[in-house]
């Protein structure tokens, strides 16, 4: 592709970004880091998970992105007695129009395009399993037969702090297949002044649309366009091992703390993540602060602490804070070889 050509796809692409954010702000207020990792998990085919108490606008900022994308939406209340049958879809039998009778398959709500799964751990494991397979294969299989989901696909899952009552912890491997996990925190005095002055007044702000889903696939092959040095490339690989207690590159905080560490998604998601961060800043290739601005979200939630981790309260943020401090971004004397 021709260097104008690319710079020129790059700045529409920052233009129509900048003019999301715009729409979404109209109906969101604050929490621009959460925005940001959920707009990088849109245009680079990632999941995301949004831990937050309820009521702190998880649900409305996904309802809002659904409606400046003009993406299919279905949301999925997850409840103790939701089966994986409601999410997936069923067989059934029914009537033909010539008097007989035949098994029809009924698509559930998965089958959308932005796919809402609200509060995600208040369902049985057996039930948040059935997500798997359409996370990661953006396909479901139901009675022996495989359905492609509808292009783009992504799921949006909220989920309550795991020490409330009445919530079950999400597989490791259901963890896994979600790019990012963002934290929505409290807002703070003006914004929740300025949220109750937009919800409480005679004008409501309503969003208008942005984009539609041919788009965003568009934009998510220019992304991935995007060039990453064998070095950078190597710091992200580095990054994922460190996570991996007693191993080469191992932190002193994941030997101690960590019982499992992260699996190559990670390396996938810091590489995807950093690329997209690239973008936004005008430039077509990775850099360290790149990987270095997405290593929480792409990390915490691959991070499992063993017993003494767990019994001192630390954070697996505090591990990807230690681990970013001592992995160094180059290693003196090795040189690698070009991607």
């Amino acid at each position: 592709m021709d260097p104008k050509e690319i710079e020129a796809r790059a700045a529409k692409f920052r233009e129509r970004y900048k003019r999301l954010r715009t729409e979404i702000s109209k109906a969101i207020v604050g929490h621009d880091e959460v925005v940001a990792g959920v707009l990088t998990g849109i245009f680079t085919g990632g999941n995301c998970l949004l831990e937050g108490v309820p009521g702190l606008g998880k649900t409305h900022l996904i309802r809002t992105l659904s409606q400046v994308l003009e993406l299919d939406f279905a949301r999925i209340q997850f409840t103790p007695d939701l089966m994986p049958a409601d999410i997936v879809g069923t067989t059934i039998v029914v009537d033909t129009e010539t008097g007989g009778r035949e098994f029809q398959f009924r698509k559930g709500p998965i089958f959308a395009q932005m796919v809402l799964a609200d509060e995600v751990n208040r369902a049985t494991p057996k039930t948040q399993s059935a997500m798997l397979e359409a996370m990661q294969e953006h396909r479901v299989t139901a009675g022996g037969t495989t359905y492609d989901l509808p292009q783009p696909f992504c799921v949006l899952a909220t989920q309550n702090p795991i020490e409330q009552e009445g919530t079950y912890p999400l597989p490791e491997a259901q963890l896994d297949r979600f790019m990012f996990k963002l934290l929505v925190e409290y807002s703070s005095r003006s914004e929740l002044a300025e949220i109750v002055d937009r919800t409480t007044g005679k004008i409501v702000p309503s969003p208008e649309k942005v984009m539609d889903g041919p788009e965003v696939l568009e934009w998510r092959k220019l992304v991935r366009d995007l060039v990453v040095a064998a070095h950078v490339k190597d710091y992200a690989v580095r990054l994922t091992l460190a996570t991996h207690p007693e191993g080469e590159f191992a932190a002193s905080m994941t030997n101690q703390y960590v019982q499992f560490g992260a699996s190559p998604r990670a390396a996938q998601a810091l590489i995807m993540a950093g690329k997209f961060q690239a973008l936004l800043d005008g430039r077509w290739n990775v850099s360290f602060g790149d990987i270095r601005r997405v290593a929480k979200p792409a990390l915490r939630h691959r991070i499992l602490l063993n017993f003494e981790g767990e019994a001192d309260g630390i954070k697996s943020d505090e591990i990807v804070d230690n681990i970013l401090d001592e992995v160094p971004t180059t290693i003196k004397g090795e040189t690698l070889q070009r991607a």
